[in-house]
């Protein structure tokens, strides 16, 4: 069912490639059907009688019967290619945006294995099977139907041979089907596997070399694709069995029909020709249920496939966004948290916990906690990457559940903990938050964020290439091209997510130095580690097990929250600290 819908949804667009197709089938078999039939009379009445003139008129007009037949062949595989092509194009646009869609929950949930895979061989099983089904699942039955209808006009007296070869191919067809659709079940999830670990091992290469597990990963990617690769050999002993049994029922009914045909032949029942026919229409019948079993090899898979993208488009994501904006865009930035509650489904307990504050416009508000306490997770809220079980989260007053994508993104920047650049020049990154960004903005948003160095010395500056995910430069220069980007959208609230650890301390005070300057009246909200990166914020929040345990500035906490004073202790003298 999963794979008629699919099919039939998309199928709707392209219903005019589909009737082309439909048509040049049905005559490209006609005229194949007819071909025996001609070749029939040329041996009975040409042949037999020396009628010269019948032999080339009727033969002329199978030349161009076979001339007419050829073309609307190829004409039809021309516009069943359109069609199983545009409708894959189709499907891995409407997959996309499905998985852009839904939220950090869902796609952790499925993986990213499992999402490229839907993505790419999902489809592209579907769209073949699409593919092989205009071309031959049309002209098969026509075949099929046809040829039975000829050969019976022919000679109706060994028509049981042509049931007792069609029974046959249908009784190993079944069993072919029943032994491959679990096969085809498991190869797919085999395939994730294989995508998991490889997209794993590429992300974390740098770990695996670092810890020397290279020979660990290398028996990991051995065992994923030796699974991969005995369910295909299970599936390949099939199709090797399959050929041969076909073949063998195609020789033997051949030699069937010649043996009592010339019997038949023999005592006057039925002439030359017309047994000739009859083996041909036999041989396009058993011609035709060879297509039919190829194209049920491929359905158990395609229906898999079909079931795994269908389970993806149904998959209704559990956050929402508005398609028109129901508030105004932000333009202060104040954003209150007021009793947030959240926790991830199936945990025990909450990550956060009647969380309480508030973030000024044009102020700094800190965070710091240990490691688990809930700090990211109270930004991914106010991006609304989850949404709270209890509680609101307003920013200028307005619920973030009100705001519409493009607000949001024009309202808050993120620079992530983990930093990401895309594949493309390190102008193509700065502008991904303001697409039509000057280079006097690029360029005062690098000087802030202490990247202007670094760019300048690349031999082609803003146009310097930049690798997938910014492994072609430094985890701290990835760290300001991060920060630089966040400067360059100009949003009204700064989300900066531990974004200054991977600095060093002296290029961390320049960066903290020219900061206020660059987001004066925006809200600034700062998870970080070092103490050093927060003394001078407006507020200072510390969590502790999902809870604020304290909250005021450096010199507040430092006599105020026992918590506070055992972070900074860990991280500085008390001299310093003073």
């Amino acid at each position: 069912m999963a794979l008629i819908s699919l099919t039939l949804r998309h199928a709707k667009t392209y219903w005019p490639f589909v009737a082309m197709v439909l048509v040049l089938q049905l005559l490209s078999t006609i005229a194949a059907l007819w071909l025996p039939s001609l070749n029939a009379q040329i041996i009975d009445k040409g042949i037999t009688q020396g009628d010269t003139d019948f032999i080339w008129r009727t033969g002329g007009f199978m030349l161009i019967v076979a001339l007419g037949q050829l073309i609307t062949a190829v004409a039809a595989v021309y516009f069943g290619a359109r069609t199983s092509m545009g409708m894959g194009r189709d499907l891995r646009r409407e997959v996309y945006r499905k998985v852009d869609s839904l939220s950090t929950l869902e796609a952790t949930k499925f993986g990213a294995g499992t999402l490229i895979t839907r993505g790419t061989n999902d489809v592209q099983q579907v769209q073949m099977l699409v593919l092989m089904t205009l071309n031959f699942m049309v002209s098969a039955p026509i075949m099929a139907i046809g040829g039975v209808i000829m050969a019976l006009r022919e000679d109706a007296g060994m028509s049981w041979l042509v049931w007792a070869s069609v029974a046959v191919l249908a009784v190993i067809v079944s069993f072919l089907v029943w032994l491959l659709l679990p096969l085809f079940r498991t190869m797919q999830d085999r395939v994730d596997t294989i995508n998991g670990v490889l997209r794993e091992q590429i992300m974390g290469i740098r770990v695996v070399r670092a810890f020397v597990r290279e020979n660990f990963e290398a028996d990991r990617y051995e065992r994923a694709n030796r699974g991969i690769t005995d369910v295909s050999v299970k599936v390949g002993n099939i199709f090797v069995l399959m050929f041969p049994v076909i073949m063998m029922v195609l020789h033997v009914a051949t030699a069937a029909v010649l043996w009592f045909g010339g019997h038949r032949v023999e005592a006057g029942v039925v002439q030359v020709g017309s047994l000739t026919a009859f083996l041909q229409y036999l041989l396009q019948i058993l011609m035709a249920v060879m297509m039919g079993v190829f194209m049920t090899m491929m359905i158990p898979r395609a229906v898999v496939c079909a079931e795994r993208i269908r389970e993806l488009l149904d998959t209704e994501s559990s956050l929402t966004f508005p398609e028109a904006a129901s508030a105004p865009t932000p333009a202060a930035g104040r954003i209150e948290f007021s009793g947030v509650t959240f926790g991830f489904p199936g945990a025990e307990q909450p990550v956060i916990r009647d969380v309480s504050f508030t973030a000024e416009a044009g102020k700094t508000t800190a965070i710091v906690g240990s490691t688990g306490a809930g700090k990211t997770v109270l930004l991914n809220l106010m991006l609304r990457l989850y949404d709270p079980q209890q509680g609101t989260i307003t920013i200028d007053g307005s619920p973030v559940s009100a705001l519409t994508r493009g607000q949001l993104a024009e309202t808050a920047s993120l620079v992530p903990q983990r930093p990401y650049l895309f594949s493309g020049t390190i102008g193509s990154n700065l502008r991904f938050g303001k697409a039509d960004a000057t280079e006097d903005e690029l360029w005062e948003a690098l000087r802030v964020a202490q990247g202007d160095d670094f760019v300048r010395e690349k031999e082609l500056g803003l146009e310097e290439p930049v690798s997938q995910g910014g492994t072609s430069v430094s985890g701290g220069q990835r760290q300001r091209l991060s920060i630089a980007r966040a400067l360059v959208a100009k949003p009204r609230v700064y989300l900066f997510d531990d974004s200054f650890s991977a600095l060093d301390v002296a290029t961390d005070a320049r960066l903290r130095a020219a900061l206020p300057s660059a987001t004066e009246g925006a809200t600034t909200i700062i998870v970080a580690q070092r103490v050093s990166t927060i003394t001078e914020a407006d507020q200072i929040l510390v969590i502790e097990g999902g809870e604020i345990v304290g909250r005021g500035t450096h010199a507040q906490l430092l006599e105020t929250s026992e918590v506070y004073q055992e972070i900074v202790r860990s991280q500085l003298e008390e001299a310093e600290a003073a």
